[in-house]
């Protein structure tokens, strides 16, 4: 019998999770979407010439109602998407979400872009255009009306987004501030 051949119950298994394997991060992360909004070169002009480097925009969410934009540059592609998640997930916001929709109107402003959200009835599906389409889908808002008004730069854009949907409070914490109930606040 040859001792050198590995055995193959072993190899089918994988990592084992208590001896430190990466399962367990793996499953973890399975919730976390991620969508590349834009990835842009950029030139600076340095004294041998011209260095070129890459900037990418992205958005992560889980689809539960948090969601995150971040900011990634590197000299590789592959490099600046990884920084642009890795800062999306140190700004994640929670989102208040009623009825896979917004609970009340809400305008943002980043920058120069300025963007109007309303909530919509079942059945209308996201209207909205760009990276923004791209914050509410990863949200895990299913029903939205969107208009972005100024700048319509991506970043600025998704920054608004997240700005607006980070100031949305729910009908329990509006009840709860006021000494009312949802059922008063709501009649």
């Amino acid at each position: 019998m040859d001792n050198n051949k590995p055995n193959q119950s072993s190899q089918e298994k994988g990592p084992n999770p208590s001896q430190g394997g990466r399962r367990q991060g793996q499953a973890g992360d399975s919730e976390w979407k991620e969508k590349v909004i834009q990835i842009r070169r950029v030139t600076k002009v340095v004294k041998g010439g011209k260095k070129l480097s890459f900037r990418s925009v992205v958005v992560v969410g889980n689809g539960k109602g948090q969601v995150g934009v971040g900011v990634g540059k590197s000299n590789e592609v592959i490099g600046a998407i990884q920084k642009g998640v890795a800062a999306a997930r140190k700004n994640l916001i929670d989102v208040a979400i009623h009825n896979k929709t917004i609970p009340h109107a809400v305008t943002a402003k980043a920058s120069g872009s300025k963007l109007v959200m309303r909530p919509a009835s079942e059945g209308t599906g996201v209207i909205a255009g760009g990276a923004a389409r791209a914050v509410f889908e990863l949200a895990g808002i299913g029903n939205i009306l969107a208009k972005s008004l100024g700048s319509n730069s991506p970043l600025n854009v998704a920054r608004a987004a997240v700005q607006g949907l980070s100031e949305l409070r729910t009908f329990e914490t509006i009840a709860r501030n006021r000494g009312m109930t949802v059922k008063e606040i709501l009649n």
